[in-house]
């Protein structure tokens, strides 16, 4: 790269000088940098070709970005650029400064008005994504940021899903997002609307903000993901009758009944004091731009193996797993012993129905727990217990996982 007196040596590309690190997951780290030429900040998402999971995912990361350039939102962070190397591809966002949204709430609980301001400000992004059939599903306060004027900017669509995933029932399939946040319908396993499942979450960061702690919760993930199949939850005495009233609306288990986003705009609790933001479409960018940014991002990964961008958001994905599945418990761990007796592993009984794999040397294996969520589905948790971590990825992606998913 040409280097003049104006251009650090250490210039990403000529372009951005790099800064402190923000942030990092198992795959990938965010810095701070500086756009040389311009002075202006941005956020650079600096992801390790080298340390990407598993095969036939790479529609991930091509999907992220194509989603975020169609973005132009006040409250939407926004994609600035995609660059490359051999080993390493370089997201440039917008750098929004004012850290998450959950650090602000974990200091105290909002007042009524300041969280219905994030709260109109939420929706007003969520809604701008529906109508351009895009379905956020990762909807919490980590993924929500304030920029200096206090004002929330939605991040992180590696989970995102677009229209033409949606199957021939007319639903969703995949199992994602985050526990304390998922909708109940994602567990049943049924297929879900994406629209719908972005409004139960954006009911449980509503509750977050003004109550101060979550709706459903335990220490025991099961117990958790029963009281989110029931709805179980209650709101504090001092809360306000309308929030009460608004919150039951949204966190209602039956999606067909849950409020609707264009219903969530006429509500006399959200309306308050609302101001829809004034932003022009002509400002999104044109067709050439984003075609440009999409093929951009197919180039830099066709070459590869595939990746899940999903992984860059849990740091313990490589040593832990969970999925739903329509299954007997009973039949699950007798599948899990014949897998281990197959690949010569010791089966050691634990609790209930668990079950720990071990390789003689004891450096590589893996323990496997079913959990009873209703009384058609379990939850199924795998976890690392040796060192070997290649070892683990192979065994369970080509050995035990297929083996239960054909169960």
């Amino acid at each position: 790269m040409p280097e003049t007196e104006h251009v650090p040596k250490n210039a990403l590309f000529g372009k951005y000088e790099i800064g402190r690190l923000l942030g990092c997951g198992a795959f990938a780290k965010v810095y701070h940098a500086r756009n040389v030429r311009t002075g202006v900040s941005v956020a650079v998402k600096v992801i390790n070709k080298k340390r990407l999971p598993s095969p036939n995912m790479a529609s991930n990361v091509k999907r992220e970005i194509s989603i975020m350039s169609r973005l132009n939102h006040p409250y939407i962070v926004k994609l600035h650029e995609v660059l490359a190397t051999k080993t390493k591809i370089y997201v440039v966002m917008e750098f929004v400064k004012g850290g998450e949204l959950f650090a602000k709430v974990a200091k105290g609980r909002f007042s009524e008005d300041l969280s219905r301001k994030y709260f109109q400000q939420l929706i007003s992004a969520v809604g701008y994504c529906h109508a351009r059939g895009i379905f956020h599903r990762d909807l919490k306060p980590e993924n929500l940021l304030l920029d200096e004027n206090g004002n929330l900017k939605v991040s992180d669509f590696g989970l995102s899903a677009v229209t033409d995933q949606i199957r021939a029932d007319g639903m969703l399939h995949t199992l994602c997002g985050t526990p304390a946040y998922v909708a109940p319908e994602i567990l049943s396993k049924k297929g879900y609307d994406g629209a719908k499942v972005d409004v139960w979450s954006c009911g449980v960061i509503l509750f977050v903000l003004h109550a101060g702690y979550l709706p459903f919760n335990d220490p025991n993930l099961m117990v958790m993901y029963k009281k989110i199949y029931k709805g179980e939850f209650k709101c504090p005495k001092w809360m306000s009758g309308d929030t009460k009233r608004f919150l039951s609306r949204l966190l209602d288990t039956n999606p067909d009944t849950r409020i609707t986003i264009d219903e969530i705009l006429m509500d006399p609790w959200f309306s308050k004091g609302y101001n829809e933001p004034k932003f022009h479409e002509e400002q999104v960018k044109d067709e050439a731009q984003v075609k440009s940014l999409e093929l951009n991002a197919f180039d830099l990964i066709s070459f590869s193996s595939g990746l899940d961008l999903s992984a860059l958001l849990d740091e313990s994905h490589d040593c832990g797993e969970r999925f739903v599945l329509r299954e007997a418990p009973e039949k699950l761990v007798e599948k899990v012993k014949e897998v281990g007796k197959g690949e010569r592993l010791r089966v050691k009984k634990g609790k209930e129905w668990g079950l720990e794999l071990e390789g003689k040397e004891g450096n590589f294996g893996v323990a496997v727990e079913v959990y009873r969520l209703t009384e058609e589905l379990v939850v199924v948790e795998a976890k690392r217990t040796g060192s070997d971590k290649k070892w683990y990825k192979e065994f369970w992606n080509n050995k035990m996982r297929p083996a239960l998913v054909e169960t």
